[in-house]
């Protein structure tokens, strides 16, 4: 991005796709009156045409997903076969949204002294979305959809990086029938963001990012006492028990480790293992890992991608290099290898400990932390050592035992079981701690930006 440019580049080939203008501060805020005035009639629309609407968005998704996928590869190095899922997982949205959301959203009668009580779930105005590049479609659905469900006008700042794919989204969005400049794309700067923040007819601001990118629009928004959802990072622990099926948690942490070539709140970051299964877990999972097909995303055998830009892979071997000269241990990986395109390997570090990156820090590509504990118990007490609490796993066979450590002593918002998995539509998605606030998915998420409205009829 310069003062007046953003450019987008494969980070495959490393060459310059495509050059958009920022946008002055007048065609910001005209972005931002369009999507009001649209909003104005989009809220007298019933709940049955919004979901119509809505379900249409799901079929034109299905239509264009080559299309995005294809660009979502080229933007910032997913594999395309994750990107087709991407799309598919947005599609759903759409489906779970358009069938669900009247009636989640319906009136609600009460029983109240004065007479009759209703609760409503209102539209509160247009809703600002900054988001980040590592799901290009995924991000700017989660938090629009069930906006534009609820009946608010919608405003996106994607992240530089994938700058065709949300004026894709929007044109995709159009092409369904979304009235023209409901679902607002703003090309701005960060000084610009913040105006649009403080603009009097943005009512709701959703970020996901970094935990320090969040604490920043939460003041901003403060500042103007606007509602915030923040979905920000995360150092997802998963424990290994005594008990657990050890083929199958090296497997799905490897799976879990690598997904979106390493680049999601949600992967599996932290590796937390008992003494009984760790000497095995260490083996198992470094000669997975050194087995990792690194190369084209474009390709059906390539299974790690390149990492969205320069800096960012930079970032993550200098988080290594520190992590080492603090006490870690590589065993698989850790070189930056001698080629075009932004590469770093699958990478696994053992003697993990805090005081290093990885083990305080997230680090937002492949590289896998594992750590020794003595017991259960001390698995837990490790995987909660942390600021984040976004997601996190447990491996145990006493699957009981597992769900009330989950739901009572591990303090993170998700939780996988034997299992690993990013996003459902009808389940809760967001976090604690450094983590965050807010849900986005299911009813609750739903209602995040509706404005719940009590209306006190006289008996």
């Amino acid at each position: 991005m310069t003062d007046k440019t953003i450019q987008t580049v494969n980070p495959l080939t490393e060459q310059v796709l495509a050059t958009y203008p920022l946008m002055s501060d007048s065609e910001a805020m005209d972005v931002v009156q369009k999507s009001h005035d649209a909003y104005l009639d989009w809220r007298l629309k019933s709940l049955i045409e919004r979901a119509a609407v809505i379900a249409d968005i799901a079929a034109e998704l299905r239509r264009s997903k080559d299309e995005f996928a294809q660009l979502m590869t080229d933007e910032m190095g997913k594999l395309l076969s994750d990107g087709r899922d991407e799309i598919e997982l947005c599609a759903s949205i759409c489906d779970y949204t358009a069938k669900h959301g009247p009636e989640m959203l319906a009136d609600e009668e009460r029983e109240v002294p004065e007479g009759r009580g209703l609760v409503t779930y209102a539209p509160i105005g247009v809703v600002y979305g900054i988001q980040p590049w590592n799901f290009p479609c995924y991000q700017a659905i989660r938090y629009s959809i069930s906006s534009l469900m609820v009946g608010n006008g919608v405003l996106l700042k994607h992240s530089a990086n994938c700058t065709g794919s949300g004026l894709l989204l929007r044109d995709i969005y159009e092409r369904a029938g979304l009235p023209k400049g409901l679902f607002g794309v703003l090309l701005i700067s960060h000084d610009q963001s913040d105006a649009i923040i403080g603009h009097k007819l943005v009512r709701g601001v959703t970020l996901t990012g970094s935990d320090q990118a969040g604490r920043t629009v939460a003041q901003k928004a403060a500042e103007v006492s606007k509602k915030t959802v923040l979905e920000l990072g995360s150092n997802d622990a998963y424990m290994v028990f005594d008990d657990a099926d050890l083929d199958l948690a090296i497997k799905t942490c490897v799976q879990g480790r690598l997904f979106n070539n390493g680049q999601t709140c949600v992967n599996a970051k932290r590796f937390i293992v008992t003494e009984k299964n760790y000497d095995a877990f260490v083996a198992g999972y470094a000669a997975a890992f050194k087995d990792v097909v690194m190369g084209d995303p474009n390709h059906d055998d390539t299974q790690l991608g390149p990492l969205v830009s320069c800096g960012q892979r930079d970032q993550i071997h200098a988080q290594v290099e520190e992590s080492v000269a603090r006490g870690a241990k590589i065993v698989a990986g850790g070189a930056l290898p001698d080629r075009t395109g932004w590469f770093y390997p699958a990478t696994a570090l053992v003697d993990v400990a805090p005081g290093q990156p990885a083990y305080d820090d997230e680090i937002f590509g492949p590289v896998a932390s594992i750590i020794k504990a003595r017991d259960d118990e001390d698995a837990m007490r490790i995987a909660n050592d942390s600021r984040y609490g976004l997601g996190g796993g447990i491996f145990s066979k006493n699957v009981d035992r597992a769900v009330r450590m989950a739901s009572t002593c591990f303090d993170t918002g998700m939780v996988n079981i034997n299992c690993y998995s990013i996003a459902s539509p009808d389940m809760p998605f967001g976090g604690v701690k450094d983590s965050g606030y807010g849900r986005e998915h299911g009813e609750v998420g739903m209602k995040e930006f509706a404005n719940v409205k009590a209306i006190t009829i006289a008996a």
